[in-house]
């Protein structure tokens, strides 16, 4: 039988291949327990620089499978709570992760799919690439992506994306600040997304986690104590290895 998840590393990328690709790599109890899991490895391994999430096959990922769905609908309300907490553990671990992980998508990314991409801390897609979150269409609630969607979009354009349920292409994902980078057609994601994973290998990586942490930790803060929080990070990176070496370096020009 088939790993639902393939794992492999690229200099000092970890690379985490979604693998269900006849199910259009749709997420399910096995690969969302996977690819938590493939974090956690992640996050102790200490030559990791950076994650790269991808779908093996023609799409990024399609949201639930059709068995989860059916079990859905089958389940009381404190089973469909637990269930539901499943995917919001993976998407906060991606958030709370030492290091960047990278979505690279091609195909379509729908739904929880879509979820998955944008709970990323960055995102690159190819320029077919398709985004969308249709839940609305089955009377579904686009639920946990709603606490990602409303801290990258403003309140219209994410009431608009999550109530109306149309796809949208990768150049208006990107016009709308939702993926940061769209490939030229013809471009090899594999390729394209590895350099530019690469950066996280050239730069401090003290420094770069630190800034993960600050950024997030700054979420809904008010201004003097996102100010008061920075100052403190700055002090804590003054301190580091990475920091007293730079700073040498510098000064011996």
């Amino acid at each position: 039988m088939a790993e639902v998840l393939n794992i492999s590393t690229e200099g000092s990328t970890r690379i985490l291949e979604l693998n269900r690709p006849d199910k259009r790599n749709a997420l399910n109890d096995e690969l969302i327990a996977a690819l938590y899991s493939a974090l956690e490895e992640a996050n102790q391994d200490d030559p990791v620089a950076c994650v790269i999430i991808r779908g093996a096959g023609k799409d990024f990922c399609s949201g639930a499978d059709l068995a989860s769905l059916q079990k859905i609908s089958q389940n009381s309300f404190e089973e469909n709570v637990e269930d539901a907490r499943v995917l919001a553990r993976l998407f906060e671990r991606i958030r709370t992760l030492r290091v960047p992980v990278i979505a690279a998508v091609h195909g379509r990314a729908l739904a929880g799919g879509c979820g998955l991409a944008t709970a990323c801390d960055l995102v690159i897609a190819a320029a077919e690439a398709r985004f969308g979150y249709p839940e609305v269409k089955i009377g579904f609630v686009p639920a946990m992506v709603a606490a990602i969607i409303r801290r990258n979009l403003s309140e219209k354009l994410a009431f608009e994306l999550l109530t109306q349920g149309f796809e949208f292409t990768a150049h208006e994902a990107h016009r709308m600040g939702l993926i940061n980078r769209v490939l030229a057609d013809g471009d090899d994601i594999t390729a394209r997304s590895l350099e530019y994973a690469a950066v996280y290998s050239q730069v401090s990586r003290s420094a770069v986690e630190m800034t993960k942490r600050l950024l997030y930790d700054m979420d809904n803060r008010p201004f003097s104590e996102s100010l008061e929080l920075g100052a403190q990070t700055n002090a804590h990176a003054r301190m580091t290895e990475d920091c007293q070496k730079g700073i040498a370096k510098f000064l011996n020009k």
